[in-house]
């Protein structure tokens, strides 16, 4: 399964506003490099948590159907299958019928089932495309806030300590924002 990240978030868990006050900067000198933070603190809490905040538009390619019927989800919470195909031996996209995929966003992981009738395969490799929307919605507003906060505080932390920390516990994120992360983070059996 490869899953390839098609449409990004039309915005952001926190706002550069909000950033802003948090910080008490008034001049706007700094916003493309406090903006840049906060969309790197979003993909570090994503990557950490192993859940999309705000929604967007994944594909997940398969080369085959899975014997069990289930595919389960890289990522949560998924909230539609935006689209399906299947590739025929001539390289065509065949549809998949809406009620053939069942998305059962209930289970951790989200777990499409097939349900239905599917297209025939026709290549052995990349033969399956799904289009799912992952993200708990498309505002702010919709992001739980202990993980708005960990983007707040990590994209801060970062602005306030550019250039100051450097070491192998760089890419590690720091302790207060991995316990605002910990309730959300996925169970990894």
């Amino acid at each position: 399964m490869t899953p390839i990240a098609l449409t990004p978030p039309v915005s952001e868990p926190v706002s550069l506003t909000d950033a802003k006050l948090f910080l008490r900067l008034d001049a706007g000198d700094e916003d493309e490099l406090l903006g840049t933070l906060i969309t790197a603190s979003r993909l570090m809490v994503e990557a950490a948590s192993g859940r999309m905040l705000i929604d967007q538009t994944w594909r997940i390619v398969l080369d085959r159907w899975p014997e069990s019927g289930e595919i389960r989800l890289p990522f949560a919470p998924v909230n539609a299958i935006a689209a399906a195909r299947v590739y025929d031996v001539l390289g065509s996209a065949q549809p998949v019928a809406a009620g053939a995929l069942a998305l059962d966003i209930a289970s951790d992981p989200p777990m499409i089932r097939v349900a239905g009738e599917v297209p025939e395969l026709g290549r052995e490799r990349g033969a399956i495309e799904i289009d799912v929307v992952a993200g708990y919605g498309a505002t702010a507003a919709a992001v739980p806030a202990p993980l708005r906060q960990a983007v707040l505080r990590l994209a801060t932390r970062w602005f306030e300590q550019r250039g100051d920390v450097v070491g192998r516990d760089a890419a590690a994120l720091p302790g207060e924002i991995l316990a605002l992360v910990a309730p959300y983070r996925r169970a990894r059996l």
